[in-house]
């Protein structure tokens, strides 16, 4: 690869009009705000359709070597974008959020944590066992295609960008576009399944969420007043800005100190390994890890180090999430950018089996095991974690607050405090960087076990636990009040 910087600022330039032209799309066309689409999904499948794949095949070349409309290093600056950007995603996943002590953690959120790590843990289960009994013996796919679906549902298209150099240093470079492809199917149907299941235990009297019908000026006004938190980060912002060093300066700098954290501990483990049991060309996990699980740890550090030494009031959280945001918008434009149609339509069976697969779990989790598990406003909580699950955490945001709008059943903040305790592990954290490498040393089988294990053993803590406070009769089970 051998972009200069000048067409690296073209591509990004490229992708800064298409958010545009997708934002204003959604703007203009009341069904794609219906999907809840985000407008980085929208502008990536805009780009594909431009791109070789698509219109590429039904058009004149008018760049040499690069079918489509847009040059040949173009194609490649997307490419390389998702596994740098993403870095600065994970780097400021906590920075700027106060990190309470685990006691807190676990009251508020424990039952949430049991669910979606049982969610995370039984989709390694159901995609391992899929590939084992049908993909790998009857499709001839690689035994890694078990993992896709933690990394494609629960990871996004984030995740599934940034393990894309993993993927292809393991010899399994089609799993990245199937995941990409997944990550997809996950964030659509998240949203659909999502809004019919609200729907459904509407009717039933489990949830009674607003509707926009009765007053829809006033929900409105309602909607772009701002909250206490909301206006006392804009004082905050403020403040900042009064200083001597700009604010987006300031918190990009932490971004980057947290990224350069990560990268000297993923060194530091990478040495350790090559020095003790990968000498001699013995196992090797760490070296196929890539840095984005780390650099979360890095911007842990970061964090403790800000709240250690009183400097809470220079971090804005706003301000970080807004960089968080928009490398997660860059990212998944080129990655769906770069998505190769002819690898989906290649494996389409075996696509089509571990979309249903992994639907089928992630219903199977909220009817079932979270009504078990969470003692109150169990489908309020328990609809976060399977739109989670089902493609990114702004899924799950989004129908919870379809749900219970004026958030009556604290499903935010338990959401908010499962994280520190989900994240780091699965969902894009070490075990997610991980697996593709454990699979590939170890064997399918032996992470089948493994993660049915783990499963199962959060599931049994779950009911044994948190399951003696759930109500019998009531709202704590599908036959609603």
């Amino acid at each position: 690869m051998t972009m200069t910087v000048g067409e690296l600022f073209i591509a990004l330039v490229i992708i800064a009009l298409v958010l545009l032209m997708s934002n204003a799309l959604r703007l203009g066309l009341p069904w794609l705000r219906r999907l809840f689409l985000p407008s980085s999904v929208i502008g990536g499948l805009i780009l594909l359709l431009l791109g070789p794949d698509v219109i590429g095949r039904f058009t004149p070349t008018l760049f040499e070597e690069s079918p489509g409309l847009f040059p040949a290093y173009v194609q490649e600056s997307w490419s390389a974008l998702p596994g740098l950007l993403i870095n600065v995603v994970f780097a400021a996943l906590f920075i700027g959020k106060a990190i309470p002590g685990l006691r807190t953690i676990w009251l508020r959120a424990g039952p949430q944590v049991v669910v979606g790590q049982t969610m995370a843990w039984g989709q390694y289960v159901v995609g391992l066992s899929l590939a084992l009994l049908v993909l790998v013996p009857v499709f001839n796919m690689n035994p890694m295609v078990g993992a896709l679906i933690e990394i494609g549902f629960e990871g996004g298209h984030g995740t599934a960008a940034g393990m894309a150099d993993t993927f292809a240093d393991l010899g399994f470079e089609e799993g990245a576009d199937l995941a990409l492809g997944l990550a997809t199917v996950g964030i659509v149907s998240g949203v659909l399944i999502g809004t019919v299941m609200i729907n459904i235990a509407a009717r039933r009297g489990i949830v009674t969420p607003s509707h926009e019908e009765q007053q829809p000026d006033e929900s409105l006004r309602d909607d772009e007043r701002p909250s206490t938190e909301e206006f006392s980060e804009f004082k905050k912002d403020l403040v900042q800005e009064a200083g001597t060093t700009d604010p987006l300066s300031l918190h990009i700098g932490l971004v980057g100190i947290a990224i350069v954290i990560g990268w000297l501990l993923l060194s530091g483990l990478q040495w350790i390994e090559q020095m003790t049991w990968a000498r001699d060309g013995g196992l090797e996990i760490l070296a196929h890890v890539p840095l984005f699980p780390i650099a979360m740890i890095g911007g842990v550090i970061v964090q403790l180090c800000v709240m250690r030494f009183g400097l809470e009031r220079h971090v804005s959280t706003r301000t970080m999430s807004r960089i968080a945001g928009t490398a997660l918008d860059f990212t998944i434009v080129a990655a769906l950018a770069t998505l190769s149609l002819t690898t989906l339509g290649d494996y389409f069976l075996p696509f089509l089996l571990l979309s249903l697969a992994g639907i089928a779990w992630g219903l199977f989790v909220l009817i079932v095991i979270a009504p078990r598990v969470i003692p109150e406003n169990w489908f309020e909580r328990g609809i976060g974690d399977f739109g989670q699950s089902m493609g990114v955490t702004v899924t799950g945001l989004l129908l919870m607050r379809m749900a219970d709008p004026k958030n009556k059943s604290g499903a935010l903040e338990s959401f908010g405090y499962k994280q520190l305790m989900f994240e780091p592990v699965v969902g894009g954290g070490l075990f997610t960087a991980a697996a593709l490498p454990l699979i590939a040393q170890f064997g399918a089988l032996s992470v089948l076990i493994f993660a049915a294990l783990l499963t199962l053993g959060w599931l049994a803590f779950g009911l044994l636990y948190f399951g003696r406070m759930v109500p019998q009769r009531g709202k704590g089970r599908w036959k609603g009040k």
